[in-house]
């Protein structure tokens, strides 16, 4: 991979992409330019809302205890996919972001190619899904690093693939946004940002997901440096000492100054709850601790 005097130029900027039509993905969300405001929606991962319920019920669960949207994930069945567009209509309930869920078992950079193949068609899927159901984003893990994959494979294959399905995001109007996971792969900010910017499209952007990177990083540091890259944030929290995940606000993460970075980002858009499922006395108090996040407690 060459690193062009351009590409070292936008490996170092930290503010964004530099074409017109930044974050134009946001704004079709609802509330997220309102007024001109740094709005901030709270959203919740389908899978946390009780799967007894049927998806209408569902929905409503979430409007109750203070969610503004779903992020739903890759349906196969056109039957069900009916059911959770019409359980949108009727609630009122935005689904902003669709979660592919086929890049781990069948990732993007492996060298097999009947794997991405598979890893193809789910993201086609994915894409089909979000522009059925008004969703503005899916969300990609675009490689996994393992014995079998290097880093420089991981990262030449998987952005190869990605540009592959560019013209069909386009065409679909939905934007492939790139999240950061435990995959041994994009292990800094600065990387994140060029990765992002090498395929010089509005239709790839970042979904920066705030506990993933305690670890080996600092939420607030990788915000700063995304800046308007991010379209999408996952909120959940992590103890650096246990190497735990925990319950939000009762980590080692410093709420108040990601709350800080997203707005020196401007970001305008929803951040989604990636937690594990329960009740509705539960989920009342996930929506709880958003709210205390967002009002930079």
């Amino acid at each position: 991979m060459r690193f062009t005097r351009a590409n070292r130029r936008d490996f170092l900027k930290i503010s964004g992409a530099a074409f017109a039509t930044v974050g134009f993905a946001s704004a079709q969300d609802a509330g997220e330019q309102a007024s001109g405001k740094k709005t901030i929606t709270k959203g919740v991962l389908i899978s946390m809302l009780p799967p007894e319920l049927s998806y209408e019920e569902r929905f409503r669960l979430a409007q109750r205890v203070g969610f503004q949207g779903v992020e739903a994930q890759t349906v196969t069945d056109p039957s069900v996919v009916a059911e959770i567009k019409e359980a949108s209509a009727k609630t009122g309930m935005k689904i902003h972001s669709v979660m592919n869920m086929d890049h781990w078992k069948f990732p993007l950079s492996s060298a097999d190619t009947s794997v991405v193949e598979k890893s193809m068609k789910g993201m086609e899927t994915s894409l089909r899904n979000a522009k059925e159901w008004g969703a503005s984003t899916v969300l990609l893990v675009p490689a996994v690093v393992n014995p079998e994959t290097s880093y420089k494979d991981a990262y030449t294959r998987s952005q190869e693939r990605v540009r592959e399905l560019i013209p069909l995001a386009k065409e679909q109007g939905v934007v492939i946004a790139i999240e950061e996971v435990w995959n041994k792969f994009l292990l800094s900010p600065l990387e994140f940002a060029r990765y992002v910017d090498e395929f010089d499209s509005p239709w790839v952007k970042a979904y920066f997901d705030v506990g993933n990177v305690v670890l080996f990083g600092y939420p607030q540091d990788w915000i700063r440096t995304l800046g308007d890259r991010i379209v999408k944030v996952h909120l959940k929290d992590f103890n650096f000492d246990t190497k735990k995940f925990v319950p939000l606000r009762e980590g080692t993460i410093n709420w108040p100054e990601v709350r800080r970075a997203l707005d020196e980002a401007h970001f305008n858009g929803f951040a989604t709850v990636e937690l594990d499922k329960g009740d509705e006395t539960y989920l009342k108090d996930v929506s709880g601790r958003v709210d205390q996040i967002l009002a930079g407690a």
